[in-house]
Parts: structure tokens; sequence; C-alpha cells
């Protein structure tokens, strides 16, 4: 995947933050809310993202965004996950 071209899509989108992350096999993030609305593109392996009690798991290529305020927790798949932040 094209990161720069990400992070431009992004940057036109409005989001004036964006970085590259990643996290370890099966790393968690327990419940936790950002005071910006976050944009996560996965570039490589997978997160399982639940909100409200509702969980998905995001693969390369997905995005999942998360609003200003709102609740929620992150867990990595088994190879782990790379993935484009972008914070508004």
């Amino acid at each position: 995947m094209d990161e720069e071209r990400l992070a431009s899509n992004l940057h036109r989108e409005g989001f004036r933050h964006t970085y590259a992350w990643q996290d370890g096999p099966n790393a968690a993030y327990p419940e936790h809310r950002h005071d910006t609305e976050t944009a996560h593109i996965i570039l490589s392996g997978e997160m399982r993202l639940t909100i409200g009690g509702e969980s998905r798991t995001y693969r390369a290529g997905e995005r999942c965004d998360v609003a200003a305020g709102t609740v929620h927790s992150a867990r990595m798949g088994p190879e782990g996950c790379r993935y484009l932040i972008g914070e508004r």
C-alpha cells in the first residue's frame, strides 16, 4: 500500500496529524477514548475494534474511524498490526 498517498488522502479529509503505528502480536488496548476523531487504515495484519459492545475485525486495506469521545478498545491479531492513523 502507498502510505504517502493514503496519508495525503487523510490530510485532504481534514486529518491534520497522520502517522504509521505498529503493534505486536495480540497487543491490546483496554477501553479508552480520544479527544479527537481518529481514522485507522490497516496496512498489514489485523485489528479487532470494539465500540459499544459491538466488535469488528479490520484487515489490510480496510479503514475504521472512531468519533471523538467514543469509548472503545482494540486487540491486534496473532501477527500484530501496522496501521496509518489520522487525527482531527
